[in-house]
């Protein structure tokens, strides 16, 4: 949701360049094998190989960046709108135009090391004791701020959505500022399935 809410309303409206890094909840969380969320996270966590894999292709960073999003945006609204994790990632490959020789990346630990080194670039940021997602900026001072969130349940409306990301902005200016939480009430409203990126 909150992907949603960057790219479709905050993004355009405040000129942002979004960059994807990676997060594995596998390496996270670490659930035990065998646990149906250990499935769930090594599922995703073989498509972020396979992500890795379409970036380090890429003939500059902005092409594989792109590339990238394509995937994720795709493979998002198959998990969280279609419902369905059953789907091969040559699939995934060939539904948003990508080489399907990047497939073999999600049995190949080797891009294990890519998907650590994006996770703990965000981590340095936040610390360790967060979760998914990381929204990362580059202050007007030269520093790199981060926090873990907003997590929401359903994207805001565009004048709320806009003022809640001027108003998470503002506070990443204040270093001493560290946490803002609420109990979650409701579903997850994912909304209508985005067109393919």
């Amino acid at each position: 949701m909150t992907a949603r809410w960057v790219v479709d309303d905050v993004s355009p409206e405040r000129d942002l360049d979004v960059t994807w890094r990676p997060i594995s909840l596998l390496f996270k969380n670490d659930p035990p094998e065998g646990s149906d969320y250990y499935g769930a996270a090594k599922f995703t966590h073989d498509l972020m190989r396979v992500m890795e894999s379409v970036r380090a292709a890429a003939d500059t960073p902005e092409a594989g960046n792109a590339d990238v999003f394509k995937l994720y945006w795709e493979a998002g609204s198959r998990i969280h709108h279609d419902r369905n994790r059953d789907f091969t990632a040559t699939q995934l490959l060939e539904s948003v135009g990508l080489d399907t020789s990047h497939a073999s990346a999600f049995d190949d630990a080797s891009w294990d090391d890519a998907i650590r080194t994006g996770m703990d670039a965000g981590l340095a940021l936040v610390g360790n004791d967060v979760g998914t997602p990381i929204i990362a900026i580059d202050r007007p001072d030269g520093e790199r701020a981060g926090y873990f969130g907003p997590v929401i349940s359903k994207v805001p409306p565009k004048d709320q959505g806009l003022a809640m990301w001027d108003g998470l902005v503002a506070m990443m200016e204040v270093d001493s500022f560290f946490e803002l939480k609420r109990t979650r009430s409701g579903g997850l409203d994912f909304g209508d399935r985005p067109a393919t990126a």
